[in-house]
């Protein structure tokens, strides 16, 4: 065998994330306001886009993408854009053209296939090869930080850097996160805090969120028990003495004489201080010291972070009832932004290029718009898809309440709408659901499953959980059930659990162990 140099023709095939392809895996997971922020900025900087404030008309071609989603078309003819003409407005397009050269970005990527239903995570975040490396397109390399701490370094901008104000809602959040693990629980407590308004009150009726979320009415009252331990003191209180004495409690000086003057606040604005001692059974100097000790509380806890803009959650799917016992699920309209391409604009202004740098510039233009229809187009599809999924394998929920939740996890929904794990990952991430039980994001429909011991259906974590909560909210003083005891019922039920994961699901849910357990109860049926 001879070696020597030769020449030699070899195709390959490869995945290679351009920076368009890289944009659009970007503008799949987006937010409704970052989409919006997205939108509204190639708008300004590409004149061929317009936006789309009427119904298409006969000289516009469009396509549905699906139904409740809004019209993502070509302009074919169009005349709501201003348009040159004559020789004098020719010369003006071409002035225009010229000095739109000057600032513009000259290379764009020739392919626009977005590829969003076939992103694999291996591939995301992978530096452009070949041709693709080092090109930036109009509206790329500006945006490719969009909610990921990315800046536009044409306008570097100071104020970025400072930290923005955090709200009650995403303070009692994060505390939430830490304090409850089981997913219904969590469920519960964000609708609640949902439910908590400016001044830190909770607005809503214990019953009426119970019967909307499916839930037993303790369950509810337990999550707002512990939101009550949350800081700042006194948030979610249904009433002012209710508040006040959450605030006391924090600093342990909660006792029955101040549980008296609680309620009889209105006395206690009359300053009806001789009626108050007695129904205190305080003296004059006592009385004086429980009142300061009130007035050293704070009425409205909650405004402490209520001095920013509260932006209330607006949902991308709707899914409601039809008629005939099935889900309608359609993507809200509102949230996605019409863009129409203006190819009779195109078509003039390109007459008016005087030489090769003037015509590159009005493709990339016309190559980015035509991507960001597309791309639009591609991303309302993909959400409408993967929502109706998600309302298959959860009609149980919708139907019967939120302990009904199946378990689900990414790969079962992309493997029945033919996606990528990492695609649904995307199309979950910052999207919210309206349903009858209220808006959730749609990342907690997802719950992991525990299997059966029978070879049957899997079960749900969550329902596993409110099984051992209902066992050991049933047991005696005297038939306190251990963990492995647990275990052994769990399993006669039908469930494969281990000892450790029901350890793990009781201290999830602060319930305290057997041995704890028995000395309470003894001690409390020993002082009844």
């Amino acid at each position: 065998m001879s070696l020597g140099p030769r020449l030699e023709f070899r195709q390959t095939q490869s995945l290679v994330m351009t920076p368009q392809l890289m944009q659009a895996i970007k503008l799949l997971q987006l937010s409704n306001l970052d989409l919006v922020a997205y939108v509204e900025a190639e708008l300004e900087r590409n004149p061929l886009l317009e936006r789309q404030s009427e119904p298409e008309g006969e000289g516009a071609a469009g396509e549905r993408a699906g139904e409740g989603v809004l019209e993502v078309a070509v302009h074919e003819a169009h005349d709501a854009s201003p348009e040159p003409h004559g020789a004098e407005h020719d010369a003006r397009a071409a002035d225009w053209l010229e000095d739109r050269l000057d600032s513009s970005r000259s290379a764009i990527e020739d392919r626009l296939d977005t590829g969003l239903e076939n992103v694999f995570p291996d591939d995301v975040g992978r530096e452009p090869t070949g041709a693709a490396a080092g090109m930036e397109t109009p509206g790329y390399s500006e945006w490719a930080g969009v909610g990921g701490g990315g800046r536009d370094e044409e306008g570097y901008n100071l104020e970025s850097f400072v930290p923005a104000e955090t709200s009650l809602a995403d303070h009692l959040g994060g505390q939430l996160s830490l304090a409850l693990t089981d997913p219904v629980d969590r469920l519960i407590g964000h609708h609640l805090i949902d439910l908590i308004d400016e001044a830190g009150y909770l607005t809503a009726d214990l019953a009426g969120v119970a019967e909307k979320l499916g839930a037993p009415l303790a369950r509810v009252e337990s999550v707002l028990a512990t939101i009550h331990g949350f800081d700042p003191a006194g948030i979610g209180a249904r009433s002012l003495s209710e508040c006040l004495a959450l605030q006391l409690k924090e600093r342990n000086r909660f006792d029955p004489a101040m549980a008296a003057l609680l309620s009889h606040l209105d006395q206690l604005a009359r300053r009806e201080f001789n009626a108050l001692r007695r129904l205190c059974g305080v003296d004059e100097e006592d009385l004086a010291e429980m009142v300061a000790e009130v007035r050293r509380l704070n009425p409205k806890p909650g405004l402490a972070f209520g001095s920013g803009v509260i932006q209330p959650v607006v949902p991308d799917v709707f899914v409601r009832p039809a008629t005939d016992g099935s889900w309608h699920v359609e993507l809200n309209s509102d949230t996605l932004p019409r863009v129409l391409v203006n190819q009779a604009y195109y078509s003039k202004v390109s007459k008016t290029t005087r030489n090769d740098r003037e015509k590159a510039f009005l493709t990339d233009c016309m190559q980015t718009a035509t991507w960001l229809t597309r791309s639009l187009d591609q991303r309302a599809r993909t959400i409408l898809k993967v929502a109706i999924e998600i309302v298959r394998q959860q009609d149980a929920f919708l139907t019967l309440g939120v302990q009904h939740l199946r378990p689900l996890n990414l790969r079962m929904v992309a493997d029945a709408i033919g996606m990528h794990e990492s695609t649904v990952s995307r199309v979950t991430s910052n999207k919210y659901m309206a349903t009858p039980r209220g808006i959730f994001e749609m990342k907690y429909f997802f719950s992991s499953s525990i299997s059966s011991s029978d070879g049957g259906e899997a079960h749900s974590a969550e329902s596993v959980r409110f099984r051992i909560k209902q066992m050991i909210d049933a047991e005696s003083p005297d038939d306190v059930l251990s963990d492995d005891t647990l275990v052994q019922r769990l399993r006669e039920s039908g469930i494969d659990i281990a000892r450790r994961t029901v350890a793990k699901y009781r201290e999830a849910m602060r319930i305290p162990s057997s041995v704890q357990r028995r000395r309470e109860k003894q001690a409390a049926a020993a002082g009844s």
